[in-house]
């Protein structure tokens, strides 16, 4: 019996669409997880005070982004790569609205960037008003001159920058530079004869893991690039821009390692030690570094790239910090401009052979394409900047900034209970306000200071007691524990008021001594710094509800 071959004719036009713009989806839902990764960044890298300010800008940079992108940005970059204003929402093709969310993550990249260089200081309206302006004109004016435009050329050679290396990484960066020039340092960066302080981040924690989740969706930055899987020849479906992909995930891994090495090398030179956060922030500086150049850059090429990038960013974040004295809170400026510049200067010099015609040629249009789009951003950023300071609307007032952004510009504490696990206070049982005891004739304050993770412990043993009631403050101070040595991005500061907490407490049916046994049991962990317990007469109370005095109150 014959077999017969039933052929269907598909078309290749379709399969090729179908299959790019998958791809270029996934890519985009790639680098929007990245803004996840910002978040926790720069949440890391800020005083607790301060991580629901820096949390909120990381929301509104894309909310109120993404839609003046939508209406403004996109027709402003076709407008000035020669096209005519065309803006998104004018689209015909429903599926052109894939390349708008597209180019609008990589948009978005770019402005969230600047939110950690100002930290701790912007007002919340200055910053939502210079994102606006970044995706209205900033951004577009930059991609309409380079991507969608080519106007930067030279003898031939076009600029080369293949998923945002200069024109994300590099105007983000620069711009967050001279918006905290504008701001001025935080309260208390820098004592009056010049010298800095040492502001540590919150958690170390946080900024380590914003670092990995931006490693992981700098694939779809990167390899994400290469947008075309198919094209079709003479019918048949090849591979388009696939066909390099390799050399782009090759090179953006390789150059993002040997980032992270390349700080941690020269953090330990420079102290003695592999700081932690120059790693994480080394990492990314790497992948900056080559996110310019990774389509065309030699497997050796990966190495220098990366291994350059990450070993500048201790060395150019000590000179902002200590001779431009400028208050980069996220290192952004290391991170991501002068790692962006760097990598795509490198690009005649580490291409794969064959890729350049002329080293000169080619290394001059990068220089025109950096000094171009550095101008422009210090110039538009400045003004921006410098026009809500002369209105008084750049920076929150000193008593703002004292009692943290997070209260100030939002009304929010981020860590209500000092990061504590919630504990049960009644111990589980039914509390006897009496105690069981006959009641004592005078009223008695005990003060407790304790070490903030015996916070739980002690609120249970009160009340256990009868004492369930007590007043919880957050406090710093120093006694016989000895004082110690931190270090924050290779720099080592001295900590000699220790973080704390007062429980206190006012008996009157419950001996004073009763409590007193049972803080100090809960609270006791055998070495120095576990803390002292007050015990005080106190005159008289009042309960303010029912206008009863003395012990009734109480």
């Amino acid at each position: 019996m014959e077999s017969t071959l039933l052929q269907v004719a598909v078309d290749p036009e379709v399969i090729m669409e179908g299959v790019n713009l998958v791809w270029v989806l996934m890519a985009t839902f790639l680098i929007f997880f990245m803004h996840a990764g910002f978040a926790m960044l720069e949440a890391g890298q800020v005083r607790s005070k301060n991580v629901a300010n820096q949390l909120t800008k990381n929301l509104l940079t894309w909310s109120v982004g993404v839609t003046v992108f939508f209406l403004i940005g996109a027709g402003i970059e076709s407008l000035v790569a020669g096209d005519g204003f065309a803006p998104a929402f004018d689209a015909v093709d429903p599926n052109a609205w894939v390349d708008w969310l597209y180019g609008a993550v990589f948009a978005m990249t770019a402005a969230t960037i600047v939110s950690g260089a100002v930290a701790g200081r912007a007002k919340l309206r200055a910053y939502v008003g210079y994102t606006f302006l970044l995706a209205a004109v900033i951004y577009p004016v930059v991609t309409g001159i380079t991507w969608a435009g080519e106007y930067v050329e030279f003898g031939g050679a076009i600029f080369q920058d293949f998923a945002g290396g200069m024109i994300v990484h590099g105007m983000g960066g620069i711009a967050g530079l001279t918006a905290a020039w504008i701001l001025g340092p935080r309260i208390g960066r820098y004592n009056e004869d010049g010298s800095a302080n040492v502001i540590p981040g919150h958690s170390l924690t946080f900024a380590v893991l914003g670092t990995l989740i931006l490693a992981f969706g700098w694939y779809g930055f990167n390899v994400g690039t290469a947008a075309t899987v198919f094209v079709v020849e003479d019918g048949a479906l090849v591979l388009g821009d696939f066909a390099y992909v390799g050399r782009v995930a090759m090179t953006t891994t390789i150059a993002m390692a040997c980032g992270a090495i390349g700080a941690g090398l020269v953090a330990w030179l420079k102290t003695g030690k592999v700081d932690t956060l120059y790693v994480a922030n080394g990492l990314l500086a790497g992948l900056v570094g080559i996110t310019a150049i990774p389509d065309t850059t030699a497997w050796w090429g990966a190495f220098v790239v990366g291994g350059l990038a990450g070993a500048q960013l201790p060395i150019v974040f000590e000179f902002v910090e200590k001779q431009l004295k400028i208050d980069d809170v996220c290192a952004v400026f290391p991170v991501h401009g002068s790692a962006g510049v760097l990598g795509t200067l490198l690009f005649p010099f580490v291409a794969a052979p064959g890729v350049v015609d002329s080293v000169v040629n080619a290394f001059v249009a990068q220089l025109i394409g950096v000094v171009a789009i550095g101008g422009w951003t210090i110039v538009s950023t400045a003004l921006i900047w410098g026009a809500f300071k002369a209105v008084g609307q750049a920076r929150v007032t000193p008593e703002h900034e004292h009692d943290g952004l997070d209260v100030s510009e939002h009304g929010v504490d981020t860590y209500p209970e000092f990061g504590q696990t919630d504990v049960v206070t009644d111990g589980g049982r039914e509390i006897r306000t009496d105690g069981g005891e006959e009641p004592q004739s005078e009223l008695k304050m005990i003060t407790a200071i304790i070490r903030p993770d015996r916070l739980g412990a002690v609120k249970k043993a009160l009340a256990e007691t009868g004492a369930p009631s007590l007043t919880v403050t957050n406090v710093s101070g120093r006694g016989s524990q000895p004082a110690k040595k931190g270090q924050w991005r290779g720099e080592e500061y001295t900590v000699d008021l220790h973080q704390k907490v007062k429980v206190e407490c006012v008996v009157a049916d419950i001996p004073a001594t009763d409590v007193v046994e049972a803080i100090g049991e809960a609270a006791n962990t055998g070495e120095p710094g576990d803390g002292k317990i007050f015990v005080m007469p106190v005159d008289d109370a009042y309960q303010v509800r029912t206008g009863k005095t003395g012990t009734d109150a109480v």
